[in-house]
């Protein structure tokens, strides 16, 4: 008998060992969060599943990077993010980073522990029910699905819908409180038998009167925009998108979030409309166009250029599968709700079968996007300019390589300058002929170089979320580009890249302020106080881990580091870069939609 077998045989299977199981029937490897009393029993549950190969902890050093790394997990593998942690303080550490995967529709299961049920109401440590802190009472804002597991009869159901709610539409974070005594309560009949596959399968649903309609405006436009939006949505449909843009010779732009789907050098892209966008992007939306098709647009402040009348307004058609989306572009006169893959592909498959011949390009009209201050993006300044930062880390990566941007500056100067080339997203995709048919249909990873976030933006996602892509195993190098000011708050977690042996390069914007702020107050015409934040060095840090660091001053340092062996290295990477901070970041939309703009 094995010793697996044995301790089978020794110990009967807890509710804890139900959930691992599921959770390892998902393919789901890892379980983020930080140990304590009140959740032990399902880390006893998987030190059992570790043994035997199946899902295993990930210590984070703070509940809310446990929620990011989560979160960066499910982006890549197209899974489950799992989550957890104890109750009480635990469990409050959590609620940013569950209240970000629930704006930016991101599937987690959270686990959160609880004192055992007999001692409710008697003020046990760190009790969190609703006759003490209501942590449940708090997570019922922010997820899909928010439940206590008050008997050991309950959990195949409240699982099952938790993990239903995760993967449905919208997806998003589910919650299950279980208190200490069920976690470890005896599974009367010992594990049941779930087809988990079947019930969390994508469902592919489109209303045919509709696509005729769709195909319709698209076949009478003669000069059509499409925009490309971002999200799991548009990342699994982009094939079948830039095939339409190309059979339709229709310019096309992208919203911030879905700029890392797309070639940068297209010739029919005219880059960002949005936060940190670029002008060609709103002036070929103004340049009188019969047909504007947005595409898992969610048109909220950011996606919008903050509500702007150049894309929401009457010649609008809206695909998305989001109601909440859809609801954002009343005016649009057309709104066709469904998966947006199954829709595109569909639509490509009409015009194909319709005879339309494919339009003359406008390869040579217009060509390309600009940028603003072009001249800063190959300045040799010192300190480096932070556009040229962008050019050294779009040329200096390989192609595969995924960035994460963090909220703040580091968005902003992403956004409008990071133009890798040679990206795998261009690799992936064929746009000739293709038959859709037989296609996989289950939910898998995000496509695309550069991770974002146009919802909720809390500083320190982008460090986790990269350590989180970085345990999926997906292909191709992690870096991630953050602030001193987010990493002061959440660079404890380079410590579980390191304990893991995963490699993400973080590539630090230090200069010792928070500078969105400091740019916004100059820009409004505000008071200038609070931004400033002390001269630090990272790589000291760095070092007292064990972790390789640099510093980086000028374009010539950044030409000094050994790009390949960051890459290859089996851990983090820290590069520490004194930018000009007086350079001012592309925010401007930020101060219109606040209303402080002067």
């Amino acid at each position: 008998m094995t010793s697996s077998a044995m301790e089978s045989a020794a110990q009967p299977a807890q509710v804890a060992d139900l959930i691992v199981a599921c959770l390892e029937q998902l393919g789901i490897e890892y379980v983020f969060g930080v140990p304590g009393g009140a959740i032990e029993p399902l880390y006893n549950a998987l030190a059992r599943s570790q043994r035997r190969g199946g899902p295993r902890p990930v210590v984070a050093r703070h509940e809310t990077g446990a929620a990011f790394m989560a979160d960066g997990y499910a982006r890549a593998t197209g899974k489950i993010g799992v989550c957890c942690a104890t109750s009480g303080p635990g469990s409050t550490n959590l609620l940013t980073g569950v209240s970000c995967a629930y704006d930016n529709n991101v599937p987690l299961l959270v686990i959160t522990g609880q004192p055992a049920l007999p001692s409710f109401g008697k003020k046990a440590l760190q009790e969190s029910a609703c006759t003490g802190v209501n942590i449940q009472g708090m997570f019922s804002h922010c997820t899909r699905y928010d439940t206590l597991v008050s008997h050991v009869d309950q959990i195949g159901s409240k699982l099952v819908n938790a993990l239903m709610h995760a993967s449905g539409v919208p997806c998003g974070p589910v919650h299950l409180s279980i208190p200490v005594d069920i976690q470890r309560a005896p599974l009367p009949g010992g594990l049941p038998a779930y087809n988990l596959a079947s019930l969390l399968r994508d469902v592919v649903v489109f209303d045919e009167t509709l696509m005729h309609l769709l195909l319709a405006e698209v076949k009478g436009a003669r000069r059509m925009v499409i925009v490309i939006g971002g999200g799991h949505a548009c990342s699994e449909s982009i094939s079948a998108i830039l095939q339409l843009a190309e059979m339709t010779a229709s310019r096309f732009v992208s919203s911030p979030d879905g700029k890392g789907l797309v070639d940068p050098r297209h010739h029919l892209y005219r880059g960002v409309f949005g936060f940190a966008g670029h002008e060609t992007a709103e002036a070929v939306l103004r340049d009188d166009p019969d047909l504007i098709l947005a595409i898992g647009v969610s048109f909220n402040e950011w996606t919008s250029g903050a509500w702007s009348d150049a894309v929401l307004n009457p010649r609008l058609v809206h695909i998305d599968v989001s109601e909440e989306h859809l609801a954002r572009s009343p005016m649009a006169r057309l709104h066709v709700r469904g998966r947006i893959r199954t829709v595109c592909e569909r639509l490509v498959d009409m015009l194909r079968a319709d005879g339309c011949p494919a339009r003359a390009s406008e390869r040579d009209k217009n060509p390309g996007f600009a940028l603003q201050e072009e001249a800063k993006f190959v300045s040799s300044a010192i300190p480096i300019k932070p556009q040229r930062l962008m050019r050294e880390l779009s040329r200096r990566f390989p192609p595969g390589t995924l960035f994460l941007a963090e909220a703040g500056n580091s968005a902003a100067w992403a956004i409008h300058y990071l133009q890798p080339h040679e990206r795998r997203v261009v690799r992936r995709h064929n746009h000739a002929t293709r038959d859709w048919r037989g296609m996989d249909r289950r939910r898998g990873g995000d496509l695309g170089w550069l991770w974002v976030l146009m919802d909720f933006a809390p500083m320190g996602w982008a460090i986790g979320a990269a350590i989180g892509r970085a345990c999926s195993g997906a292909h191709g190098p992690v870096v991630c580009i953050t602030g001193d000011g987010s990493y002061l708050m959440s660079g404890q977690e380079i410590s579980v890249a390191a304990a893991e042996g995963v490699a993400v390069i973080f590539v630090i914007l230090n200069d010792a302020a928070l500078g969105m702020v400091k740019h916004g107050q100059r820009l409004a015409g505000a008071e200038r106080i609070a931004f400033d934040l002390p001269t630090v060095d990272f790589t000291l840090q760095a070092a007292s881990m064990g972790i390789p660091a640099h510093v980086v001053r000028s374009p010539d340092d950044m030409e000094r580091l050994d790009y390949a062996a960051m890459v290859a290295r089996k851990g983090p990477t820290l590069i520490d870069v004194h930018i000009d901070g007086e350079e001012v970041p592309p925010i401007g939309l930020r101060l219109k939609a606040l209303g402080t703009r002067k």
